[in-house]
Parts: structure tokens; sequence; C-alpha cells
């Protein structure tokens, strides 16, 4: 992390949730450009949540997302893998030409040094050969290999991932993980959902451990300690039994926080 960059992203009072049922509660904080930002907590800690506030498909309960210098549309999010129909017909170059649609429409042709792009996003990625290749049949990792050359051509000074290495082969995350310190030496900020501790302590200088509330943010090694984990897991156990509260209000959590503070 740059600290001489400021601010990407900033959490003011965050609250999201569904059926006002909050999954995120009162997050605040900034994200620094050219951050390496690993999100991590137990299942149902609003992990993905969290990235859906940030890229607009959920609006805030309370407070906002706020961001600075970036448009939302000009954010790359890749989803979990399971969110795709493997199903629809179309070949792996033009999946990951799609990348490029912000830029070019969904109709328009593609000029000499787009095509050279999407060629260059495919052999990075390892599929070059495969061009042609139905994306129904294709491997897990083949189709995670492809979702990345994809991702790379947005071009985006922000890159979210939810959960970008479950049910992949090693060789691919490695490769993959490669990728996503390539684009994070380049500046770009790049938020991973992730549930491997070890590899977010090899691959990532900064954690954000959720269990619906921030419970540590921080340098990866601090954040990942037994207590906190232990406090996460019980935040979330606590949580779920009490899965049915509504919304609570920011007010009673700031009158809270300075009681206890």
């Amino acid at each position: 992390m740059n600290s001489a960059c400021g601010p990407i992203l900033r959490f003011d009072n965050l609250t999201l949730g569904y059926n006002r049922h909050p999954a995120v509660h009162h997050l605040r904080g900034e994200v620094i450009a050219g951050s390496l930002l690993a999100v991590v907590g137990p299942n149902g800690a609003g992990k993905s949540t969290l990235l859906k506030g940030i890229v607009g498909e959920l609006r805030p309960m309370q407070g906002r997302v706020e961001l600075i210098g970036l448009q939302r549309e000009n954010i790359a999010y890749l989803t979990q893998q399971s969110t795709l129909d493997v199903s629809f017909p179309i070949v792996i170059y033009d999946f990951v030409a799609m990348g490029l649609w912000a830029q070019f429409g969904a109709f328009r042709g593609f000029n000499r040094a787009a095509k050279q792009r999407i060629e260059e996003a495919i052999g990075a990625v390892g599929l070059s050969g495969l061009e042609n290749r139905p994306i129904g049949q294709l491997s897990g990792g083949q189709l995670q290999r492809a979702r990345f050359a994809r991702l790379t051509l947005q071009d985006s000074p922000l890159v979210l991932l939810d959960e970008p290495y479950g049910a992949i082969d090693v060789n691919t995350v490695r490769d993959l993980a490669a990728l996503v310190r390539g684009w994070n030496n380049e500046g770009r900020t790049v938020i991973s959902v992730l549930h491997d501790f070890e590899h977010v302590r090899q691959e990532y200088p900064e954690t954000l451990l959720l269990a619906r509330e921030e419970v540590a943010r921080g340098a990866t090694t601090q954040v990942l300690s037994d207590d906190n984990l232990h406090r996460a897991r019980h935040l979330a156990e606590a949580q779920g039994e009490a899965s049915g509260a509504a919304i609570c209000n920011a007010e009673t959590h700031d009158t809270a926080e300075h009681q206890h503070g």
C-alpha cells in the first residue's frame, strides 16, 4: 500500500442488507488507492454483500459508499463463478471480448488494436489456441482463466474479486494470483473476498476481518490473530441466533460504542 496515495473508496457509516435485515453494520474507513486488500470472515459475515454495495448492486440502508475519482460503471467486478450461466452459447474469444463492451459497445466491431488486446489477454491467462471453444466445455480452472482475461480488458483502477479461487486447481490459483499481483504492481486497487487464510497471509498485506461488523482491519499478520478469529466466529454465531433482528439504529450503535470505549 502506497501511503502517498489518497483514498479510492470511503465507507461512511455503511450498513447493507436484504429486506431490512442488515448484513454489514456501520462500516467506516477508507481504502487507499493501490491497496491489495483481503476481506475475510465466517460464512454469512457480509463479505460478498460488501462488494455488492461497492459496485452499486445494493443500496445502503444507512450511510454510503463514496467512490473517489471513479465511476461505478468502471469498476472491474468478478462475481462468484457459480453465478455464471455456462449454457450460454459463446466461445472463449467472444466471452473475453465482452470486457471491452464499455469502450466499444455491444454491437460495434473491434479495431485491430482491440483484437490484439483480446488475443494478449487470452494468452496472458494461458488459453491461447482455445479461442473457439465454447465456455460450456471448459473446466472450472479454464473458465476462471477466461473470466480473469475478460476482467483484464476492463482496465479498471479498482478490481473486486468475490471468491476468485473457489473450486479450481492449484496451478490455476498460482497463475491467477500472479495476475492479481501484476495488477496491483501497476497501481490498481484490488479487494478480494477469500477463505484461504494461508493464501491471504502470503499474498495480501492488508486484511479486513468481517463478522457483519468490522472485527479488525490492518496488517494481515495482526488481523488474522487467533483472538480476532475467535471473536469473529463468536460474533457470527451470536448474530446467526438473532438473525430475525431488524435494522439497528446508527445513533444507538454510536452510543453503545462510547459506553464501551
